[in-house]
């Protein structure tokens, strides 16, 4: 197999019926993502056009790497229930093996127009978890600052059928799509939450960072973006957990000018603690965070929607 049909894998910790359990991630390389028109996603410049065989290379390579995991994250560049992307032989292999090593749970991504009974069927019985990026709840902005190309209403319906066929729906929230200030993202993400609750079982809340070739790269070199700061990760996660739902987050590239950051020198403190959070749902780990730079962030949530563009 060469290198570049490999699978991308790492191990992490995952949340397993209230526990704190092993689990390896694995990202299939595969030909990208239908859509593919997301202003802030840059995953299809990974995207490989593998053909089956080499997808059951890559599927058979991350098997190997299991050891003591009890959850399973298959990913792709778009919808694991895209049959262009992932076809229905790769699927059942997938299925095949999983039931093999004897695995716990089994979380996936899809875009919802691709949910259906039939797809379904054949992971009954299985702990399996889906993924959809809703992003957030207001169709406008889902239209106008992400180009999401699905509607709320689209969500709620694959989000239905997930449920009546038994298994648990995550929904994705960004915090901070491009076009919107500093407290209209806080604000969105929270009614998002809201608004989304009673479809969900549970939230995933994205922290926009910069990718290479995306319409948010260009906005943030011309200065007329900023990722956002990790003290609005920490408001939204402790907001949701006052509306009682469970809520992870996973602030990739904090710290960095890229991804979600403060000042510089709490960034790795908060993070963790988010992190931490967001393993043991134990909201105490978001109080008492403090860092000169909090009252230059609440600033900006007071200024910015007034300026329009980041003011630190």
């Amino acid at each position: 197999m060469t290198s570049i049909s490999k699978p991308i894998i790492w191990k992490e910790k995952e949340r397993l019926d209230g526990e704190i359990v092993n689990c390896m991630t694995v990202i299939l390389r595969t030909r990208g993502c239908s859509w593919d028109r997301c202003y802030m996603c840059g995953y299809t410049s990974d995207a490989y056009p593998a053909s089956e065989e080499e997808l059951i290379q890559q599927i058979n390579y991350a098997f190997e790497q299991l050891e003591n995991e009890q959850v399973l994250k298959i990913f792709t560049s778009g919808s694991f229930f895209d049959d262009a992307e992932v076809p229905p032989k790769i699927r059942a292999y997938i299925l095949e093996r999983f039931n093999q090593a004897g695995l716990k749970k089994l979380i996936v991504e899809s875009r919802p127009e691709y949910i259906a009974e039939d797809k379904l069927k054949e992971f009954e019985g299985v702990n399996l978890e889906v993924g959809i990026g809703l992003e957030t709840a207001n169709d406008r902005i889902r239209e106008l600052c992400i180009n999401k190309g699905f509607s709320f209403d689209d969500f709620k319906r694959a989000a239905t059928v997930l449920r009546n066929e038994g298994f648990r729906v995550k929904c994705y929230l960004l915090l901070k799509p491009p076009f919107l200030a500093e407290g209209e993202a806080i604000e969105d993400a929270i009614k998002s939450v809201i608004a989304a609750k009673k479809y969900v079982d549970v939230f995933s809340l994205n922290l926009t960072n910069v990718q290479k070739g995306t319409l948010v790269e260009r906005l943030w070199r011309a200065k007329l973006y900023r990722p956002p700061w990790l003290w609005s990760a920490v408001e939204v996660l402790r907001e949701a957990k006052e509306a009682g739902v469970e809520i992870l987050s996973d602030p990739v590239a904090a710290g960095k000018q890229r991804g979600p950051h403060n000042c510089g020198k709490c960034d790795e403190k908060v993070a963790r603690a988010i992190r931490d959070f967001s393993l043991t749902q134990d909201i105490s780990l978001l109080e008492g965070l403090d860092c000169k730079c909090l009252e230059k962030w609440k600033k900006a949530v007071e200024l910015e929607k007034s300026s329009r563009v980041p003011l630190f």
